[in-house]
């Protein structure tokens, strides 16, 4: 009987690999998504899920689609830049890791996207005034990191008002 474990125990350490990748991975799209797609885009088009499937045979890659919530008409406009879009995304991250783009119909007469949106770029002052703050920092990873970390935080605050 002591070799009894919640079942959740189990499969946490069965899907973590799988489900930790997959998170990653859309975060990285989400953090790229203006260099991505523009930024004129990137306001009307939300990257929402990836889609991973197994290789058929031993020696294939696993494959992976990208879903992106659009309105149709922006769809349409999308839907002939797929090969650019996929080109980018695979030459931010150096590996064909996405093959595919499908998207998403959201409805064009609401006022927000039902998926959380990428947020409009930061005005100029703020982000120079961000840049001055951390000027003084000599370690240019720390410094790139710290300012990825104020450009969120100022973000939230927007969003928030």
């Amino acid at each position: 009987m002591s070799d009894l474990r919640p079942l959740s125990t189990s499969i946490s350490k069965l899907t973590s690999l799988t489900f930790s990748k997959k998170f990653v991975a859309l975060g990285r799209v989400l953090n790229n998504w203006n260099d991505i797609i523009g930024s004129e885009m990137a306001v009307k088009a939300q990257p929402v899920k990836i889609h991973y499937r197994k290789p058929k045979d031993k020696g294939d890659k696993p494959e992976a689609t990208l879903e992106i919530a659009a309105t149709s008409a922006d769809a349409s406009l999308l839907h002939y830049q797929k090969d650019l879009i996929i080109a980018r995304i695979n030459q931010i991250f150096g590996d064909s890791w996405i093959t595919a783009i499908r998207f998403v119909h959201i409805a064009a007469n609401i006022d927000g996207f039902n998926v959380p949106i990428y947020q409009k770029p930061l005005n100029q002052p703020a982000l120079n005034n961000l840049k001055y703050q951390l000027s003084g920092i000599d370690d240019e990873d720390i410094r790139n990191s710290l300012e990825k970390l104020g450009q969120s935080i100022l973000k939230k605050e927007q969003q928030s008002k």
